[in-house]
């Protein structure tokens, strides 16, 4: 087993290296500056648009809204709680920095994924529409190219059972073992039992719940490290002046913390920033491919609303709690320094359950959300017969990701690699199929129809 981790860990230091995080990076400024900052320009338009899209009868299976909401559902996780935490331990306050800038940039990366799924979506055999990477590959840059959508199709399926599926588990198992005492074993049948029962529904169920959950938990975590900040406004101005230094300046051993180098903070910020929001994955279009809508455009600029509210809003919140409580000194990593975070903000131990009730509810969430992608990824490859037999290995596999012979570092280890091997097929793709999305943006906002309609 030992060996088999060096081989990944070997892996991962090659599709995490510089090239990886200039691909990542130069892509999102490369699509930020071919769309002349649209995402960013028209950020109020695109929150018009998932009001207006909460009942679209478009053509489609769920509604615009909560398109988002499943999106959201699958990157609003353990990245938000555990992840952060994980890059300022490693990397320093400075890996928050590039945190913002890799989101700021994956804005345009998230609006031109989901333009490109809904504009080559297809519709299967029952009926519902597909779409995604695995299609925009095939269908956008011709029948030549489809092996590398089957790479991505494969990638993305197995890439699932780590960042969606038992990394989740994991985390949520600890946390509540932590806080309310309960088996690990007891927290992943349950929540087994919970993701079989929403399964059963297809998307339109998982979009439901993700419309009416995902809202509520943000909301719940927010305000709570709302508060703390409110409470330690005294102590932002300190904490935004060592994220900005030492983004561009190393920072040596404090407290628990063990210090970092320049290149610790922006590996570490970007790479956690991805993992969180996942732009740049290819895992977002496929929700938003079942959009009711008959404009890609419209759908991009809502799809460009998962990485501002993801990273730029509840990562954030995150960050700034463990830098104004001195959590980030405190030598714990992952989901227990947030834990003592917001503890530490919180008078009353309330913090705790804040994290543990959000960690849960987000991890049950991505589960069912990341459930969606490694389907429609896995039906690519072997048709829709295959759905069945793939919700009942995703079900069982919940459970597996508690058991005590799973180590989280490892997991960890495991999803990163296999979100890199997702990235490369479709970043590649979307630098080919970047004059598709620039000339169907420029269409669209220059037809005064649409911004009247849509108004």
């Amino acid at each position: 087993m030992e060996s088999l981790i060096g081989i990944i860990s070997a892996i991962n230091g090659v599709v995490w290296g510089p090239a990886m995080l200039i691909l990542l990076a130069g892509t999102g400024l490369y699509l930020t500056l071919g769309l002349k900052l649209t995402p960013q320009r028209k950020l109020i338009y695109g929150f018009k648009m998932l009001w207006r899209g909460r009942k679209s009868t478009e053509e489609g299976d769920i509604s615009p809204f909560n398109a988002l909401m499943t999106a959201l559902s699958a990157t609003v996780g353990t990245g938000n709680i555990a992840g952060v935490a994980t890059a300022v331990f490693f990397g320093g306050p400075g890996a928050l920095f590039w945190m913002w800038v890799i989101a700021l940039v994956g804005m345009a990366t998230k609006f031109c994924e989901a333009t490109l799924a809904v504009h080559y979506r297809e519709k299967d055999a029952n009926g519902n529409h597909v779409g995604g990477p695995m299609y925009y590959i095939k269908n956008g840059l011709g029948i030549k190219w489809k092996w590398l959508g089957v790479l991505f199709a494969i990638f993305g399926m197995l890439a699932g059972f780590g960042i969606g599926n038992t990394i989740q588990s994991n985390s949520v198992a600890d946390a509540l073992q932590s806080t309310f005492g309960i088996q690990p074993l007891v927290t992943g049948i349950v929540i087994a039992v919970l993701v079989a029962l929403v399964l059963i529904g297809g998307i339109k169920r998982i979009g439901d719940v993700a419309g009416k959950l995902v809202p509520i938990m943000a909301i719940f975590y927010v305000g709570g490290g709302l508060i703390i900040l409110i409470m330690h406004a005294d102590r932002l101005p300190e904490a935004f002046s060592l994220i900005f230094y030492h983004a561009f300046n190393p920072i040596a051993a404090a407290g628990g913390f063990a210090g970092a180098t320049i290149w610790a903070a922006m590996r570490f910020g970007i790479a956690r920033g991805v993992f969180s929001n996942e732009a740049g994955l290819g895992s977002a279009p496929i929700a938003h491919a079942a959009a009711q809508t008959k404009d890609p455009i419209r759908q991009g600029t809502v799809a460009m609303l998962g990485t501002f509210i993801d990273t730029i809003i509840i990562c954030s919140i995150t960050g700034l709690v463990i830098m104004v409580t001195g959590a980030w000194q405190s030598g714990e990593n992952g989901a227990s320094m947030s834990a003592l975070a917001f503890n530490e903000g919180l008078p009353g131990g309330w913090g705790q359950y804040i994290v543990s009730i959000g960690l849960a509810v987000f991890a049950f969430t991505t589960i069912i959300g990341w459930s969606f992608y490694g389907e429609k990824c896995t039906q690519f490859l072997f048709g829709e017969k295959s759905n069945i037999p793939f919700r009942v290995l995703w079900i069982l596999a919940i459970p597996l990701g508690t058991l005590p012979i799973i180590d989280l570092g490892s997991l960890w280890l495991v999803a990163d690699t296999l979100n890199a091997m997702m990235a490369i097929p479709n970043l590649v793709a979307l630098l080919l199929l970047s004059p598709v999305v620039f000339k169907l943006t420029k269409d669209y906002f220059n037809n005064p129809a649409n911004l009247l309609k849509n108004n």
